[in-house]
């Protein structure tokens, strides 16, 4: 840059042979590997920073979630205990991201990829969960379909297993209540449904577990890992499923994408259409707000194949699966249809 400092590299935006690997896109370069220093052996202070700081947007974020909107803030003391007061959320929501990046990390190192630390991505006000997830850079090409599905499906795994429990727990704490006009509610998924009849029993007719900080920490893992599941490009589930269909999922990817618009639609004749034929007294603005959360995520899929250089994933050296892991790809791929929310989040 003209007339500044240069910045150190560990500040830098990540050149292509060292795009972002993380919550929603996951790149591997096929470019030169001599342009940068290795991502695995940059200095951690970044990362640190990176993870303190998202420590506090998320404890605020799970503040918000475990005090009144009207509690006292008048003092400097009022505001330490509110913000700790986000523990119970901030705690299980940071196991979920550092065990998730964690299995994609050593993976990587395991298959000898070259692999940074986790970038955590901290967002606070702007995200209801104070923090964008988490990245890791990696640097050159999987080479094998083994290794592509070990490392696709070790994040999203991983963060189940801490997302299971955090959520049953969560969901033990919670009580169950009639529903209030005004409030949210949370995507309902094949396996969320099932945890709550099984921890929480059947719920009545108009009510609904109103969720604890621990139990909404869980269902961001649900949704996090949903996300990074969906079986389109450089994401983990695209990762997964290149490895298991290898050239045929960049067809898949295709259709995929394009099945997001009839899911939009679908939101738009549930929330929309009886607005505009008088059966509904939710606002206008609401039930659009309810309806286009797959549309937005249409829109982001684009972007993101374009930012990695294509919707093609790129190829594997030839072979095929071992049959341990076939199974593997196919679990992982039927966690993503028991974790889909045909509507991720709506107020009513």
């Amino acid at each position: 840059m003209k007339g500044g400092v240069p910045l150190p590299p560990e500040l830098r935006f990540p050149p292509p042979s060292a795009r972002p690997e993380g919550l929603y896109v996951r790149p591997v370069s096929e470019l030169p590997e001599d342009d940068e220093p290795p991502a695995a052996t940059r200095g951690p202070a970044i990362h640190v920073l990176l993870f303190l700081a998202t420590v506090g947007s998320v404890l605020l974020a799970g503040a918000g979630f475990a005090t009144p909107a009207d509690a006292p803030l008048d003092t400097g003391a009022d505001f330490l205990r509110h913000l700790a007061s986000g523990w119970t959320f901030a705690v299980p929501l940071l196991a979920i991201l550092l065990v998730h990046e964690f299995g994609h990390y050593i993976a990587a190192r395991l298959h000898h990829v070259d692999a940074s630390l986790p970038y955590f991505l901290p967002l606070p006000i702007l995200s209801p969960f104070g923090t964008m997830g988490a990245v890791i850079a990696m640097r050159g090409r999987i080479r094998s379909r083994d290794a592509l599905l070990d490392i696709g499906a070790a994040g999203p795994l991983a963060g189940l297993v801490v997302a299971i429990p955090a959520l049953a727990i969560g969901l033990s704490l919670s009580p169950v209540a009639p529903l209030a006009p005004g409030g949210f509610q949370e995507g309902q998924s094949l396996l969320y449904l099932a945890l709550k009849r099984l921890v929480v029993g059947p719920i009545p007719d108009g009510s609904d577990v109103h969720l604890h900080p621990t139990a909404v920490a869980g269902w961001a893992g649900l949704l996090v890992t949903m996300l990074n599941l969906l079986p389109f490009g450089q994401l983990d589930g695209g990762h997964v499923a290149y490895a298991l269909f290898g050239p045929r999922q960049d067809r898949y990817a295709r259709w995929f994408r394009a099945a997001l618009l009839p899911m939009f639609l679908y939101n738009v004749a549930v929330f929309v259409g009886p607005v505009l034929l008088g059966r509904s007294e939710l606002p206008l603005g609401v039930a659009i707000s309810n309806s286009w959360f797959w549309l937005v995520w249409y829109a982001m899929l684009g972007l993101i194949a374009r930012v990695s250089g294509g919707a093609a994933h790129p190829p594997t050296e030839p072979g095929t699966l071992s049959p341990r892991r076939r199974l593997v790809a196919g679990f992982t791929l039927l966690c993503f249809v028991l974790l889909f929310m045909p509507t991720p989040l709506a107020q009513h």
